[in-house]
């Protein structure tokens, strides 16, 4: 088999394998502007005979990680129609969409799962969570005394306000999309709208995304900046009560809310979001910020689909010290001593969603205690969250 990258002409037939596969349908008018969509993505297939069997987009994108903006690729519609299913294509397709990310320097990937362990295999690994709070009418009870002021915005009304708020509330969370206004007005407002806080100094310090409709209000993003952002946000909700019988929020789980409204034992549930996987571990280690003390430690990387990553990093104060790899397999000469671990514990680690002493505990990474605790004191704390999706 052979993978190649798709021509504009042949847009249409990654359209109709995506329709098939994900159980949807694009009106006919609709068509022109998806195909134009796809000019920013990378689309690679595998063909039998005339027919496209299986193809995987990559999408240019940018995250925030460790206090720098790194470049990532966004893997998604991967799919194959079900009579060329169980050949290796999806492998195929991976490997290569690996090896050209790493050729445009996106070193990092993400992804949305539509099987956890399935991309496991292939060194993507859970980053981030999200929280869902479901709230009754009976619980929407405003939460002190409302200051500064509301106004709502359509997707053909978006400002730089909502722009700066998102990123100075993201700038607090690892992983985070960096969105420019073409994200905004294709990919986050769809059929929402987005209600606006803006302090007493006419300040923008807070945002929810929502939709109201037969009489449940979903809220898919809640970005507040201070307390008093949040109780404004807050009871804006609440001033819904006359419209709605149902309040669902969306949050990172590392956000306080519902802490801090008089009646806070409300039904959570969390759930595994996004996947990420380092691309390339050289070019990412040797750019990410560790903390600084006297202490070194040599990290062994295994990594089955992106064999360059495999070798041994020596992790000091004054840089990262590279063993060679050979044949893409084996370091000439790796040190006897340090931890070795799988390509998704390293990401996982390094995008901030567990810290090495977990994952030590968890034996997913092995070798002395002590030089886990050295990794665990030169790792900035950091909490991830994505609310994005492709």
């Amino acid at each position: 088999m052979s993978v190649r990258k798709l021509s504009e002409n042949e847009y249409i037939e990654a359209m109709k394998l995506s329709m098939y596969a994900f159980q949807y349908n694009v009106p006919e008018a609709d068509i022109p502007a998806r195909k134009d969509r796809l000019k920013k993505h990378s689309i690679f297939g595998i063909w039998e005979e005339e027919s496209l069997a299986a193809k995987l987009h990559i999408i240019p994108l940018k995250v925030h990680i460790n206090g720098l903006e790194w470049n990532m690729g966004g893997v998604a519609g991967v799919a194959t129609y079900p009579e060329f299913r169980r050949k290796g294509y999806v492998s195929s397709l991976i490997k290569h969409a690996l090896t050209e990310m790493d050729k445009k320097d996106q070193l990092f990937s993400f992804l949305h799962p539509f099987n956890i362990s399935f991309y496991r295999k292939y060194g993507w690994e859970i980053f981030t969570e999200y929280k869902k709070t479901l709230i009754n009418k009976i619980d929407l009870q405003m939460a002190g005394k409302s200051s500064g002021t509301i106004k709502r915005y359509t997707k053909n009304q978006h400002t730089k306000t909502i722009e700066k708020i998102y990123k100075k509330y993201m700038l607090r969370y690892s992983g985070g999309l960096v969105r420019d206004a073409y994200w905004w007005e294709n990919f986050v407002y769809s059929d929402s709208q987005i209600a606006v806080y803006f302090d007493e100094a006419g300040e923008g310090q807070g945002y929810i995304l929502f939709k109201v409709k037969d009489n449940k209000m979903d809220i898919e993003e809640f970005a507040a900046l201070n307390q008093e952002a949040r109780v404004n946000l807050w009871n804006f909700i609440c001033q819904h009560d006359s419209m709605v019988e149902e309040v669902k929020i969306i949050t990172s789980v590392h956000d306080p809310f519902p802490y801090y409204l008089n009646q806070p034992n409300l039904k959570m549930e969390v759930f595994p979001y996004f996947m990420g996987r380092i691309v390339n571990a050289d070019k990412c280690l040797s750019q990410y910020s560790f903390n600084e003390n006297s202490e070194n430690v040599f990290l062994h990387i295994e990594d089955h689909h992106a064999p360059w990553n495999n070798g041994s990093y020596l992790i000091k104060d004054d840089g990262v010290r590279v063993f060679k790899e050979k044949e893409g397999s084996q370091c000439i000469n790796p040190p006897a001593r340090g931890l070795h671990m799988s390509i998704n514990a390293l990401s996982a680690i390094i995008i901030g969603y567990k810290r090495p002493m977990e994952l030590y505990e968890l034996g997913e990474i092995k070798g002395p205690r002590n030089d886990a605790e050295i990794l665990e004191r030169k790792i900035p704390v950091q909490q991830s969250f994505f609310y994005d999706f492709f």
